[in-house]
């Protein structure tokens, strides 16, 4: 357990240092980060394995205990997170070694992106609350090497956005750890679980409003999405499909751990409802304004964080497990559809819906994968998605939560509406500016890239059994952490 708890960070942290110092050699750089990801998805996998097996684990690095030294924790819902991150995280990095653009950002791309991915690692596993935060500013780091490469002057303006916005959720986010740590004299997690109960409920009402606004700012629920949209597309795309697909759900875990571990029945439900139902619909009716395809999927990215909220927000083991799930499917899928955005991009050099017209005909594979990632997004069944949607609107159903339901299946049908106007755009008709639809061609390992996490979000759907069972064990470990609180208290 200790070396499955560490490898996932150590890794990539190391990985980066050797690719760095092989900065004269594009190989050699490209074989260093993707065995340094196989190999931190093969310590994740074993360490999900022992988890789901032994039930949760954690160390202290170096044998400091906490609260001076770092604590690692895992559980079901850490492990699963890590795993189908790391994933996505390999997908995206054989796309990016089979982009043509991406050797323009060489030697900086591939050690930072191992820095991206060791601060997601750590994210998922970290057992205190300021190591939670250096996590988060390891990937922000990276994230703000990433966005801005190319240094194209659109991306440099959106890129400060997303800088300023960042830099200011992260200040509240050491404000909040230092009122944490004066109201309860620890950071760590479960210590915090067990403190937090004899402080004062007015202060702990405001740790647990601040905590909700910090994570709700890296997550992009409403109101505090406004950054997203203009940031991520004007990216490269395989910066934007990692961010897209993961770097918010980093936000929506930290948001359903703290929530349930530290402030239990804090927030009052009809407040996090509220917020689920109102990002769910502005980022849906955001998508279908929108007449460039990153654009739209931009917009997704916030419509379907509301639906992750809502399903932790009802407080049962039903909605924390169908929580679990969708973000276990939506993170592939949301990833593909930005990669297949990519295909698109290179095939015809834009992903205006005007420009581009007719690809159904002229590239089948890219119209196929389009497809099935769009109708798993829309929650169309056999797909994953529906699995996913299903499982809310049942948990939301069995609280008689009628309101959010209602919400979150006409935001499903928008959603498949804006999917078949991109379908509309791109792939049926002919672009109204032809003479802007040739790109060059699209090399062989994007096209493996893209298919091949397509085929994960299909994988998800023909193992919905088996992910349920391990999402409802998540959810209970969730709303009830005597579990992660005893090991963490006893290692």
């Amino acid at each position: 357990m200790t070396a499955a708890l560490t490898l996932p960070v150590v890794i990539p942290l190391v990985g980066a240092a050797i690719a760095l110092l092989a900065w004269r050699s594009i190989t050699a750089q490209r074989m260093v980060t993707v065995l340094a990801v196989v190999a931190a998805l093969g310590a994740a996998s074993l360490l999900l394995a022992r988890v789901e097996r032994d039930g949760a684990g954690a160390i202290d690095v170096g044998g400091w205990p906490a609260p001076i030294g770092i604590t690692l924790v895992a559980d079901l819902f850490s492990a699963l997170m890590l795993v189908i991150g790391l994933v996505t995280i390999l997908a995206v990095l054989l796309f990016a070694i089979g982009h043509p653009a991406t050797d323009d950002d060489t030697p900086v791309f591939h050690p930072v992106y191992l820095v991206l991915t060791a601060g997601v690692a750590l994210a998922f596993v970290t057992g205190d609350l300021f190591n939670l935060f250096v996590a988060f500013e390891i990937m922000l780091v990276s994230s703000y090497v990433l966005i801005t490469l190319g240094g194209r002057r659109e991306q440099v303006r959106t890129g400060m956005t997303y800088v300023v916005i960042n830099l200011l959720a992260s200040s509240l986010f050491v404000a909040a750890i230092g009122f944490a740590y004066a109201a309860t004299g620890t950071v760590n997690l479960a210590e915090l679980a067990n403190r937090m109960a004899q402080v004062p409920d007015g202060v702990r009402t405001a740790l647990s409003l601040l905590t909700l606004l910090v994570f709700g700012i890296k997550a992009a629920i409403f109101p505090l999405f406004f950054w997203l949209p203009d940031s991520y597309p004007t990216a490269r795309t395989s910066v934007t499909a990692i961010f897209a697909g993961l770097l918010t759900k980093v936000g929506v875990y930290a948001i359903v751990r703290t929530q349930t571990l530290l402030f239990p029945g804090q927030t009052p439900t009809w407040v996090l409802l509220a917020i689920a139902a109102a990002t769910m619909i502005v980022g849906v009716l955001g998508a279908i304004a929108q007449n460039d395809m990153k654009r739209i999927l931009s917009f997704h990215i916030v419509s379907q964080i509301g639906y992750m909220i809502f399903g932790f927000a009802l407080f049962t083991v039903a909605g924390a497990a169908a929580t679990v799930l969708f973000m276990l499917h939506q993170i592939p899928v949301k990833t593909s559809l930005f990669l297949v955005g990519g295909l698109i991009e290179q095939r015809t050099g834009t992903t205006a819906l005007d420009r581009v017209g007719g690809m159904v005909h002229k590239a089948p594979l890219i119209a196929a994968l389009f497809g099935l990632a769009a109708l798993s997004l829309a929650g169309l069944p056999p797909f994953s998605g529906f699995v996913g949607k299903l499982a809310l609107v049942e948990a939301g159903f069995d609280a008689h939560s009628w309101a959010i339901v209602a919400v979150s299946l006409v935001v499903s049908v928008f959603t498949l509406f804006s999917m078949v106007k991109i379908w509309s755009g791109v792939f049926w008709g002919v672009p109204d500016h032809p003479e802007a639809t040739d790109g060059g061609p699209v090399p062989r390992l994007l096209y493996v890239s893209s298919a091949g996490l397509v085929a994960v979000t299909l994988l998800i759907a023909l193992c919905a059994g088996p992910l349920w069972d391990l999402s409802v064990r998540a959810g209970a470990q969730l709303l009830d952490p005597d579990g992660y609180v005893t090991v963490v208290m006893e290692r």
